[in-house]
């Protein structure tokens, strides 16, 4: 008898893990596309100027996002909210580059990165370039760079132990993955004349030909100058190798016969690095590409929602059969059942020495902004911003008085509007400020209470105190190389501090 039982066992046993192993084969692979400093400047997205071939067959394999935001327009807190599916101010890791010297960041009960979650589930986690043979750059991979885990640049305390590799070769056969395919972006392009000449020969290797300056399209409150002109078309460029990146990518998958059960989510972390693009709350900030494709999605699909760049943790965990944390702040919006939101929100703290407080209300036809130190100009002192060719450029057509306008009051006034509204559909780049309309107060109401509802809701902390701010901007400095950016910025950093005491 005891026989017979241990028999039986041992059958429900075996037919148990066969189960469970055919469970594992059939869940999907998870393989994100996180790209820097990018805004939608692909041919799918309506940009003219480049083609962008195989960001434009993801779309047509599957479904585009027309209004997917950042909730943070900086590398950090956008990755700090993207992997954890929270708001960066809800975690308290929403300032730039915090948290990692003598000032540490724990994340809140009940919340952790994304990887773990996948990782408790069985499946393999890695984060890496996607290819074998190119670095996250689109380079050839070298000796030190071969077996180099991705971009990861969270604000808080994390153990490296949640991935597994750069890679997912490395996994048991039939094991499923969660890959993050990070790649550098417009962060390729550089900040110097000698950087863009740099990329210019990558991608003349590549494509045979770099992308004239004076084909492109600037915003209204860029002025069509030669430095910047060239700026925008190296960025183009930065577009299109990104593009051939994705599309080596996908051949690699399609070749080892796993690209039909792998749900893939293109996005980039915030938009283009500039004036009035990456740290800031406008569209150029904080609009971002999102194309899905993958098992169940419908293809050549577009939806026009608003989303945040949160709801991608939720999607991915639900795609995968694991249940989404209860205090995950990120939406399923790919369930059945979603309903689309009515507002989506964003956030601008401290970026390096620069500190500020910035917050946005989103809805279907407003952009709602609140500048919390109005006092402070647009273009405050910065040792990152300030470092670059097209900002150099910028000041110094400043100081000679030959910028527009337009350009002039957006840019380079020596304050800020405290509130902002702007009207979709008409003001494409938020140019024409309503929040002193009488036709629009009701909706400045609105967006005002809607705004600090959600702060409220959230947790928001804002900003932090003087001695966290000391032992950041510390750390910074103590990390930095250069010994004029070292000066550049401790002076910057004494400014801030003397803006605090004068209440400005």
């Amino acid at each position: 008898m005891k026989i017979i039982t241990s028999l039986i066992a041992f059958i429900l046993a075996v037919v148990c893990l066969s189960a469970s192993g055919a469970l594992a084969a059939e869940r999907p692979n998870i393989l994100w596309f996180v790209v820097d400093d990018m805004s939608a400047n692909f041919s799918c997205y309506g940009e003219q100027t480049i083609q962008t071939p195989h960001v434009d067959q993801l779309a047509k394999e599957g479904l585009r996002f027309t209004r997917a935001y950042a909730t943070s327009p900086v590398c950090s807190t956008f990755r700090s909210a993207l992997i954890t599916g929270m708001y960066q101010t809800t975690i308290g890791s929403h300032h730039h580059r915090s948290g990692r010297g003598e000032h540490r960041i724990t994340l809140p009960d009940g919340v952790r990165p994304v990887p773990s979650l996948f990782k408790e589930a069985g499946y393999y986690t890695c984060i890496g370039s996607g290819l074998e043979e190119l670095d996250y750059r689109s380079q050839p991979v070298t000796s030190r760079t071969r077996n180099r885990l991705g971009k990861t640049d969270y604000n808080f305390n994390w153990d490296a132990s949640i991935y597994d590799s750069h890679d997912w070769s490395g996994r048991e056969e039939q094991q499923p993955f969660f890959m993050q395919v990070q790649l550098h972006g417009g962060k390729l392009r550089g900040a110097s004349e000698t950087q863009y000449e740099s990329f210019d020969k990558q991608v003349e290797s590549v494509f045979g030909n770099i992308t004239d300056p004076q084909s492109v399209t600037l915003p209204p409150y860029y002025p069509r100058d030669p430095v910047l002109l060239k700026d925008w078309s190296t960025y183009l460029d930065s577009v299109r190798i990104t593009d051939h990146h994705v599309g080596q990518v996908m051949k690699r998958l399609k070749e080892e016969k796993i690209l039909e059960n792998t749900l893939i989510v293109f996005f980039t972390d915030h938009g283009i690095s500039h004036a009035r693009g990456k740290q800031f709350l406008y569209d150029e900030g904080t609009h971002i590409p999102l194309v899905i494709r993958g098992p169940g999605i419908q293809s050549n699909a577009t939806r026009t929602d608003l989303v945040e760049h949160i709801d991608i943790a939720a999607l991915s965990l639900a795609a995968a059969g694991i249940e989404i944390p209860p205090a995950m702040q990120g939406q399923e919006i790919l369930a059945s059942d979603f309903q689309p939101k009515q507002s989506i929100y964003a956030a601008r703290d401290r970026c390096g020495e620069a500190a500020d407080r910035i917050r946005s209300v989103r809805t279907d036809r407003y952009l709602y902004i609140k500048n919390f130190y109005p006092e402070r100009p647009h273009m405050m002192p910065s040792n990152y911003k300030d470092s670059k060719l097209i900002i150099k450029r910028m000041r110094d057509l400043h100081q000679r008085d030959a910028l527009g306008a337009l350009t002039t009051e957006l840019l380079f006034s020596a304050t800020r509007p405290a509130e902002e509204l702007y009207l979709y559909g008409q003001d494409r780049w938020q140019t024409e400020n309503l929040a002193s309309n009488p036709d629009y107060q009701q909706e400045l109401l609105k967006h005002r209470q809607e705004l600090d509802k959600w702060i409220e809701e959230t947790g928001d902390p804002g900003p932090e105190s003087q001695a966290v701010y000391d032992l950041e901007t510390q750390d910074q400095i103590n990390s930095t190389r250069s010994k004029v950016s070292r000066e550049i910025y401790r002076k910057n950093a004494e400014l801030y501090k003397r803006w605090v005491s004068e209440g400005k």
